[in-house]
């Protein structure tokens, strides 16, 4: 998401982040780390972890398991206490192409390093339900909670 207008020091950090995890590549990691606190917090419906390498075991995981993967950061914004991006991450290509929507929470220290991602996303709808075992029960069990 490129910018269009001279951004304060909060928001320049913030559209930094979400451009780094848009060019987010194997050889781009280093990148993005350089823009996170030593002891960032990292938190998605998988895993929970701290500190820069935590973070990048995390991503280099990622790269190794997941096919072709990409962020677009369609959104960002700004609350009190944190900024947020809006994002689509999709993995593989053509029709067996995934990809899920979802929110992060990006905190920013006096430095305007990242020193928490805390993605928000709904893993039963958008991961779990697409599961060939797991799947038709879960849809099965949405159904029901929605009377339907």
């Amino acid at each position: 998401m490129a910018a269009t207008t001279t951004l304060n020091p909060r928001a320049a950090a913030l559209a930094a982040w979400g451009s780094a995890w848009e060019g987010l590549r194997p050889g781009t990691i280093d990148h993005l780390l350089s823009l996170a606190a030593p002891d960032i917090r990292f938190r998605d419906p998988f895993q929970d972890v701290r500190g820069r390498d935590g973070l990048k075991r995390v991503l280099t995981h990622m790269f190794e398991r997941v096919p072709n993967p990409r962020f677009t950061v369609t959104d960002r914004a700004f609350g009190i206490e944190a900024g947020y991006l809006r994002w689509t991450f999709a993995w593989g290509a053509g029709a067996g192409g995934k990809r899920i929507e979802g929110m992060s929470e990006v905190h920013l220290g006096a430095d305007g390093l990242v020193t928490a991602h805390l993605d928000h996303w709904d893993s039963g709808s958008q991961f779990y339900a697409t599961l060939p075992v797991l799947g038709p029960v879960i849809r099965l069990v949405a159904r029901r909670v929605a009377g339907g």
